[in-house]
């Protein structure tokens, strides 16, 4: 089981399984979102648990994905592609230790550009 929360603690969430290896996105969206990139896992619908979602707020980003945050401390928590049978949870939330380390990086086309990413983790240009 992993667990996790927002900075304030008024959303809570647990995972019943074991997180697969998480991705770091740098597009202009997530850079935008989380003030640098945005790591996250892909994590089963069905294997998690949220709890406080009434401090749960939805910010539609795009036709089809959702991006939720706590709406008393703004914590950015959630990437959610609707139409998936899995939902992304930001790294950082998690309670600490994790077990995993970062898979690659997504969208390296779009990077900020006060940044170099050196970590010889696979990178993909989209």
């Amino acid at each position: 089981m992993h667990t996790g929360s927002c900075l304030c603690g008024a959303v809570r969430f647990e995972v019943r399984a074991a997180l697969h290896a998480p991705d770091a996105c740098h597009c202009s969206q997530c850079r935008r979102q989380s003030g640098h990139y945005w790591a996250s896992t892909d994590v089963l619908r069905s294997d998690t648990t949220i709890h406080g979602t009434d401090a749960l707020t939805w910010f539609q980003s795009s036709e089809k994905v959702r991006r939720g945050f706590c709406s008393r401390c703004g914590s950015a928590l959630f990437w959610d592609a609707m139409q998936r049978d899995k939902i992304a949870i930001a790294m950082g939330a998690f309670d600490q230790p994790t077990g995993v380390t970062l898979g690659k990086h997504i969208f390296v086309a779009d990077k900020g550009d006060y940044y170099e990413i050196a970590d010889g983790v696979p990178q993909n240009p989209q």
